[in-house]
């Protein structure tokens, strides 16, 4: 596997990265404006990614001095770069991941057509009842 490869994949493939990467596609956010785009995500998660992305060249946080202090939090060039990768996801997606609402439809259908099939494995699996039982 090459190095390269395995390297960028660790740091694009952790949870909420792609999110607050998409996020940050549109221009530079405020923290709090990133945990309100992005559903679910605690403010731990959100600084320790923020760090990570930073420590890899991706995202640059830039301090305004004024009073209270503004923070912000742009992509760089090179998380610019990662653009394409963003639009190639949203593409995938948008042709092969169904929509929330039908996926949860779906497993509720997955889960009864096995709970069915698990029943009747147990009624074929019941041996038949013969004169001599009664």
């Amino acid at each position: 596997m090459c190095p390269r490869y395995e390297h960028a994949i660790q740091i694009l493939g952790k949870r909420w990265t792609g999110l607050l990467l998409d996020a940050l596609m549109s221009g530079p956010r405020r923290f709090c404006e990133m945990t309100t785009l992005v559903d679910g995500l605690s403010d731990r998660v959100l600084s320790d990614r923020l760090r990570e992305l930073e420590l890899e060249g991706v995202v640059q946080r830039v301090v305004y001095p004024q009073i209270p202090v503004r923070v912000e939090y742009q992509l760089t060039e090179k998380g610019y770069a990662l653009k394409p990768v963003i639009d190639a996801i949203h593409a995938w997606a948008e042709q092969w991941v169904p929509p929330p609402a039908l996926a949860q439809e779906q497993l509720v259908a997955i889960a009864i057509e096995r709970d069915e099939c698990y029943h009747a494995m147990i009624v074929d699996c019941q041996p038949e009842a013969t004169h001599a039982d009664f």
